[in-house]
């Protein structure tokens, strides 16, 4: 891998390898699929604030200030969505700056937290291992009742360990046994961030006393203490399988991030089973799934694509200044692609970024034989390069570009659920595992691809004409850590 300097800052090309929630470029190419810098599309949500927090030369806040200034001015995808009269001096911490700098954009729904300061050493731990720090949980909050579940739990975490999993539920979390505080207290005090703050960093070794229910329904408490665990896109226990729905097997596969570079093998191994199964209508599950490497989104969509080489996966589009960095991707052979017949997309408001780039792809291939199910998706067909200031530990993610499929759809800032054909209204019914198929998302989804009725999304397919807010709600820290901003919930 190289990198190129540009006075004081360092860009590293991410490639079509980027992150899925946030579509992200750099500058300086490794080969022509991948960089130490991938290009992301993941979720959004704002930044760490983090990187270096030096407070001379180089790393001063006010240097930071100046850096981050000159790379948006250069790069922004929206140059007149920016605040001219934006003072540094007022603003304590890089992460706040950015936010007022891209204000007019977030006004106008074009960047809801996608352009943030984060850790090098983080991202790249993340990307290159699936190397995160703590309980590895998710968890969400429901919005009418203040409750707190667990929405899934990796199996090399400590959380999994001690017998929290899908549908347990978070009671009272504490210090230590004389200072716990149930969920309840802590929301009805300070919302879902007063839960966050209880929960602690997320660093190896921060311990907590939890309450929680297991899958038994059994109340339990115990010490857990946070470690670093490495973060499997795709699940051993339910990650990939089949249905036999009337005697066709359906193809099922839920893919949990497109941030671990490793998901692309992953997905090629699931793609041989389907294919050796003679597998053609496949169930393909994001409902979590922030986003993350672009380059993994394209591998994704060239197993789904083997009718479709040499045709228009998507078209990236940069700001006017900086067309020569457009670039169309073409679907490529695969040995393990397969030519689907049906698709059914999984996919929630957590669904973002990487996540809505294959199912916006794959809509110009399949006619009316696809569809949403579940809710809306996020509304992200934007993404972001990454620009390093390595003596810091610095990357800034900048919203860079969009994206389009090959019919010209890019406009999805609402969602896509109006660009779908078909959409099936469901539940994320969090109670029943996804290995169930009378799960309500997967026993909808058998539904459109078995030719049966279901209920259309409904109440606007916009996220401004929504009037009833989610069910629930991923828990997400007012400054997520690089993993965090990628997999919405992750504790």
């Amino acid at each position: 891998m190289t990198t190129s300097s540009f006075g004081p800052r360092f860009a590293t090309r991410i490639g079509r390898t980027a992150l899925s929630a946030t579509l992200a470029f750099a500058l300086v190419a490794c080969g022509g699929g991948g960089s130490s810098n991938p290009v992301i599309a993941g979720g959004g949500g704002g930044g760490t604030g983090g990187g270096g927090q030096g407070t001379a030369g180089a790393c001063s806040l006010s240097e930071r200030q100046d850096w981050a200034l000159s790379v948006i001015d250069e790069w922004y995808l929206f140059p007149d969505l920016l605040a001219s009269n934006v003072n540094k001096a007022s603003h304590t911490d890089l992460q706040s700056y950015l936010n007022a700098l891209v204000a007019p954009a977030r006004a106008q729904n074009k960047d809801r937290g996608f352009t943030f300061i984060t850790s090098i050493e983080e991202e790249n731990a993340l990307i290159n291992s699936g190397s995160s720090a703590g309980f590895g949980i998710r968890l969400a909050y429901d919005t009418s009742a203040n409750r707190v579940f667990i929405l899934e739990s990796f199996e090399t975490a400590p959380g999994f360990q001690a017998g929290m999993d899908r549908g347990s539920e978070l009671l009272a979390i504490g210090e230590n046994a004389g200072n716990i505080q149930t969920v309840a207290s802590l929301m009805a005090s300070g919302g879902p961030q007063a839960v966050v703050n209880a929960l602690g960093a997320s660093d190896a070794g921060v311990t907590r006393i939890l309450r929680f229910t297991d899958a038994n329904g059994a109340t339990v408490e115990q010490s857990v203490a946070k470690t670093d665990f490495a973060l499997d896109p795709i699940s051993d226990r339910y990650g990939v399988q089949t249905f036999n729905d009337g005697g066709k097997q359906v193809g099922y596969i839920n893919l949990r991030t497109f941030i671990v570079g490793d998901a692309s093998d992953q997905l090629r191994t699931a793609f041989s089973d389907f294919q050796a199964q003679g597998v053609s209508e496949i169930i393909i599950d994001l409902r979590y799934n922030g986003g993350g490497l672009v380059s993994v989104a394209e591998v994704f969509g060239d197993l789904l694509g083997r009718n479709n080489v040499g045709q228009v996966y998507s078209r990236t589009t940069l700001r006017a200044s900086k067309a020569s960095e457009n670039e169309t991707k073409l679907f490529a052979a695969e040995a393990n692609s397969i030519a689907p017949t049906k698709l059914a997309f999984i996919m929630t408001g957590s669904s973002a970024s990487a996540s809505e780039l294959l199912a916006n792809s794959m809509l110009s291939y399949l006619g009316n034989d696809i569809a949403l199910i579940g809710s809306n998706s996020f509304g992200k067909p934007v993404g972001q390069f990454g620009f390093d200031r390595s003596e810091c530990d610095d990357r800034l993610r900048v919203l860079t570009f969009q994206t389009e499929n090959a019919d010209g759809n890019a406009e999805y800032f609402d969602g896509l659920a109006s660009a779908f054909p078909n959409t099936c209204r469901a539940q994320d019914d969090l109670f029943k595992s996804f290995d169930d198929p009378t799960e309500d998302s997967i026993a909808r989804a058998l539904d459109f691809l078995g030719g049966r009725t279901c209920t259309a999304i409904s109440g606007g397919t916009t996220r401004t004409t929504q009037s009833v807010r989610p069910a629930r709600e991923p828990l997400r820290p007012e400054r997520p850590t690089a993993a965090q901003y990628e997999i919405p919930g992750l504790f």
